[in-house]
């Protein structure tokens, strides 16, 4: 095991592997719920919407541990999962089975890509600046996230968002989860966010947080009624196409910006190209077991802020999704005031990148700029990255220095550009 996964190598220790792994999957497991709720609005059954994102996180996660040797954990994303189903379906007319169709043309599509060179070669093109900014709207979009799920800032009726009811006790279990993560954090604490996870379940205890078990009862059986249920009907058609299309562009770059972040997290430039081969092959799977596409979510830095360094991590949250089955009740008992201050301080970490974007010139900044505002401010990272892409090569050519962009970043912006006109018209 030690040599397989070099964890002396990487300076780290099977036990610190698994507690890392273990936080992953805590920080993450809110994905089978709110995925399949999502699927099931496309027509899906919910059971087997569960299902198929069990299966689906627990195999990808063991595929990227054991291909990559890395801590990135992977499920099916937030974002890309309501295009399935309010895009897709919804708008385009597609059945759910051909959007999974959809799901797995795209995904084969990207596998072919990943296989190539062509990763390799738009990965070294994004300038730094863009990565560091890829970084930094992760971490405000988790800084957000983590916020908005403690109560501390709610939908405002002046403001877009406003500050949350301190006599909430969410808010009131949240802050003080907060204040045990900070002074555990400042500590080093072995197992830190391990001792957040249980202060949140304690305080929210303690301050009468209201705690419902998950309200579902799911049967392996039901895995059948979506897994291989792709259709092909409409292949012949514009819709399909262009659904093919948007899923590509996304599923492609949004894992790009993910994998890149991660590993610059890392320290460890040689882990995107094998990250991303397992990548393609899960998205290409996603089709196969009945749920929209996965990417490396953005939650895999808290298992990297834990201590993973290696795939060990990524096959333990593998291991855990596929006993999610059996106890799903239970992931109701863990409040958002465990969660919350995790992706706090995880998101305030990731800023740290700030220092790497060029703020002095104009045309290195603005687009850079343009994808942190975006990322959090839409829910979307594939949209923030769109933005600052396209603005990216444009801004250099106002400024006169267009010969500072590569030929791979101009055609790689153009079809972020196509991708945008695609959606506009989808919609």
């Amino acid at each position: 095991m030690n040599k397989f996964f070099s964890l002396e190598a990487h300076d780290t220790t099977m036990k610190r592997e698994i507690l890392a792994g273990l936080i992953g999957y805590f920080t993450i497991v809110y994905i089978v719920i709110v995925n399949a709720l999502i699927l099931s609005d496309a027509g899906m059954p919910l059971d087997a919407a569960v299902m198929a994102t069990i299966v689906t996180s627990g195999v990808s996660c063991i595929m990227m541990g054991i291909m990559s040797n890395s801590p990135i954990i992977i499920v099916p994303g937030m974002g890309i999962n309501a295009l399935f189903t309010y895009t897709l379906v919804h708008s385009m007319g597609l059945s759910w089975q051909e959007a999974l169709a959809a799901v797995f043309v795209a995904g084969l599509f990207f596998t072919i890509l990943t296989f190539t060179k062509a990763t390799k070669i738009i990965s070294e093109s994004i300038p730094s600046s863009l990565k560091a900014g890829i970084t930094i709207g992760l971490g405000l979009f988790l800084a957000f996230i983590g916020l908005e799920s403690g109560g501390i800032i709610v939908r405002g009726e002046q403001s877009i968002v406003a500050i949350g009811s301190f006599s909430d006790p969410t808010v009131l279990a949240t802050l003080a989860s907060l204040v045990v993560t900070v002074f555990v954090f400042i500590r080093q604490t072995p197992g830190l966010f391990l001792w957040t996870i249980i202060a949140g379940v304690v305080f929210s205890f303690i301050f009468g947080v209201e705690m419902n078990a998950a309200d579902q009862t799911t049967s392996i059986a039901s895995f059948g009624d979506v897994f291989m249920a792709m259709s092909f009907d409409a292949i012949f058609t514009t819709a399909f196409w262009l659904a093919v299309f948007a899923m590509f562009m996304i599923t492609t770059f949004e894992n790009i910006g993910l994998v890149v972040g991660h590993a610059g997290m890392l320290g460890r430039p040689e882990i995107v190209r094998p990250a991303l081969k397992a990548n393609g092959i899960s998205a290409m799977l996603s089709g196969i077991f009945g749920t929209s596409p996965t990417v490396a979510t953005v939650e895999t830095a808290a298992a990297i802020t834990s201590g993973g360094r290696t795939g060990i991590t990524t096959i333990v949250t593998g291991v855990l999704f596929f006993g999610t089955l059996f106890f799903l009740p239970v992931i109701g008992y863990i409040p958002s005031a465990s969660i919350a201050p995790i992706l706090i301080i995880i998101g305030t970490l990731m800023l740290a990148h700030a220092k790497d974007v060029n703020w002095s010139s104009f045309s290195e900044s603005f687009p850079t700029a343009l994808m942190i505002f975006v990322i959090p401010f839409t829910f979307s990272i594939a949209d923030g990255i769109a933005m600052g892409f396209v603005a990216y090569p444009i801004i250099k050519w106002i400024e006169g220095k267009g010969k500072e962009v590569s030929r791979t970043m101009y055609i790689v912006s153009f079809l972020f550009l196509l991708a945008i006109v695609a959606q506009a018209i989808i919609h």
